[in-house]
């Protein structure tokens, strides 16, 4: 016998080392890829059907050395089939069971060569041990996994799959998954450990199978998260700069992305919207389907309510200094798909069968998805590559039952006008304009009144609504007749209903409002142009005569009804130190009218 045959394990070694110790010599030598063995014709024809074909006949006996391609697991499958033609014993395990199958099959080792062959024994163990267990079926399909198309040629990952799915469902462990506040059986370690480590196309396999026999809900959501951390997590997206990544890794790790944003559940609040943010950002950075972003997008819409700061700053994907460093659009969609869903659910009463619903999310959350979208302004405010219609169009998207208060959008608006210095006159006032200056704390008002940033008629708008919250008594301690101004009247309604009240001091407080708004104006008007002349008041309506509004529907400045120019200017700001906390006295050398307020952390500035 040949002594120079090559070997690629131990066992193989001892096989031909007992072949060789036989008493008759080799007559054959079968190459399988890099390894060849040194074997007899007889016992191998006797079992093997493939074998036998190429041996068999008139020149059979002249055949002296074959080579077998595409055999499944190679070698060391071989080495096993030579051991059960010799009658050699050796155990058959989970491990190896699925090898053996395809190694046979290729071979032809079917009961017609002779009974109880290799497909019968391994067809045995599979449907009596192997996919007996959870354990077996999955440590079967892993290495089935190994093997395709073979493996699929015999139907065995279909069974494995059915196996694993009939187990871990079919026992009714996981019904009631797909209800949110239903008990949940955890997700045994182990068994998730291994699937996660499946081929995409297998895993989406599996978890169709799972999802068919009731595995539905948070139990199916687990296993998603854990195989996407898992095939993505060296991805990096956080930076402007992209990493190379190699063609063909892209496109895999993006078909990877694209299946698993398919597989998800579809009940809400499954997922976090911490992994929808992820899964998102890794869309972009990908370059996915625009199906798969806007599905994305769809899902952390209807769960914003439980949103954070970060989940919102997606990175863009232009490149820097092209564009916004963050997706503004991408969050826009979301605010707007958030917002379509608040109409339905309150137009339908909240269906909680609906695909999206679940008892756990609750009712209302515009409130905190309001101070949310203001901190996010805030946030992007400081982008320079920000433009004024994407900021003004982002905040007039979010409702005025969600803004309590105008202080955060106060604040964002005023950190987009320190980082754009250069914004012309209309464009300051049209970023302003989605302001409401009646909804400012004190503390803001008194911000705002010194903000050189502000165009004048926010800042008139703001001095305004301070005095006559300051000046007009509250509901309960108003005069008969006096108008109330709760819940927040344009200043348009409030002068008309103001001029044609009864009361006398309700009266004389809006003539000290006149004043105070016309002397103010004009003060701003020499500040910004000292050589130029105060613009000339305009002449008194005539009686029974109607107030023209400009385009804007904001009301023009009231006219001043002493006189004008400086001569009044000692007694304008002796009453506007009387009645705004917040505002100086030239005449009293400087020195604040009242002590201003200790907590000051409100400026921006």
């Amino acid at each position: 016998m040949q002594t120079d045959t090559q070997f690629s394990s131990a066992a193989m070694k001892r096989t031909s080392d007992w072949i060789r110790s036989q008493e008759f010599p080799s007559d054959i030598t079968i190459q399988v890829g890099e390894s060849s063995f040194n074997l007899h014709k007889l016992p191998l024809a006797s079992k093997c059907g493939y074998i036998r074909k190429l041996v068999s006949g008139a020149n059979g006996s002249r055949v002296t050395h074959l080579e077998i391609t595409g055999m499944p697991g190679d070698a060391k499958a071989f080495d096993l089939v030579i051991k059960f033609c010799y009658g050699v014993n050796f155990e058959i395990t989970a491990d190896n069971v699925a090898m053996l199958r395809c190694a046979a099959e290729h071979l032809e080792m079917t009961e017609e060569c002779k009974p109880g062959n290799l497909i019968g024994r391994t067809e045995a163990y599979l449907e009596e041990v192997a996919l007996a267990s959870l354990e077996g079926a999955v440590t079967a399909l892993r290495r089935a996994e190994e093997l395709l198309p073979a493996s699929d040629k015999v139907q065995l990952i279909g069974r494995c799959i059915d196996a694993i799915a009939t187990m871990t469902c079919g026992d009714g462990s996981h019904e009631g998954l797909d209800d949110v506040g239903a008990p949940r059986k955890p997700v045994d370690d182990w068994w998730a450990d291994e699937l996660t480590a499946l081929r995409i196309d297998t895993f989406q396999r599996v978890m169709i199978a799972m999802k068919a026999r009731g595995f539905k809900g948070i139990a199916m959501g687990t296993m998603i998260m854990l195989y996407a951390q898992k095939s993505l997590r060296r991805l990096d997206m956080n930076g402007r700069e992209r990493k190379k990544m190699e063609p063909r890794q892209e496109h895999e790790k993006r078909v990877v992305l694209e299946t698993i944003v398919s597989l998800l559940p579809r009940e809400k609040n499954t997922m976090s919207v911490s992994f929808l943010s992820m899964l998102l950002r890794a869309a972009i950075y990908l370059d996915t389907s625009l199906a798969c972003r806007l599905d994305l997008e769809t899902r952390m819409a209807a769960q914003l309510g439980q949103a954070v700061l970060d989940d919102l700053l997606i990175p863009s994907s232009s490149p820097e200094g092209a564009g916004t460093a963050y997706d503004v659009d991408a969050v826009q969609r979301i605010l707007a798909g958030y917002l379509e869903n608040e109409g339905e659910a309150t137009r339908l009463d909240y269906n909680t069968d609906d695909d999206f619903a679940s008892a756990a999310s609750p009712p209302n959350d515009v409130g905190p998805v309001g101070k949310l979208m203001e901190s996010y302004l805030a946030e992007i405010s400081s982008d320079v590559n920000l433009p004024v219609d994407k900021f003004t169009g982002l905040a007039e998207l979010i409702p005025e039952r969600a803004r309590f208060n105008e202080d955060g959008m106060y604040r964002a608006i005023d950190i987009y006008l320190k980082a754009h210095p250069s914004l012309g006159e209309g464009e300051r006032k049209k970023v302003c304009g989605v302001m409401d200056c009646q909804k400012l704390s004190r503390e803001a008002c008194a911000h705002a009144a010194q903000n050189d940033r502000l165009p004048v008629q926010t800042v008139v708008q703001v001095l305004y609504h301070e005095q006559r919250r300051l000046r007009v008594p509250p509901p309960s301690q108003a005069p008969s007749g006096a108008p109330s101004y709760a819940g927040g009247e344009s200043p348009a309604v409030s002068y008309g209903r103001e001029r044609s009240a009864p009361s006398s001091e309700v009266s004389r407080l809006q003539r000290e409002n006149d004043e105070l708004r016309m002397e103010l104006m004009q003060m701003k008007m020499r500040l910004r142009d000292p050589s130029g002349a105060a613009p000339a008041p305009a002449p008194p309506l005539a009686a029974g005569a109607t107030r023209s509004f400009p385009s804007s529907g904001k009301p023009p400045l009231p006219k001043k009804q002493g006189g004008s120019g400086g001569g009044g200017g000692g007694g304008f700001m002796k009453k506007l130190g009387r009645l705004n906390p917040f505002v100086r006295d030239p005449l009293g050398g400087g020195k604040v009218r009242t002590k201003p307020p200790k907590d000051r952390r409100h400026s921006i500035s």
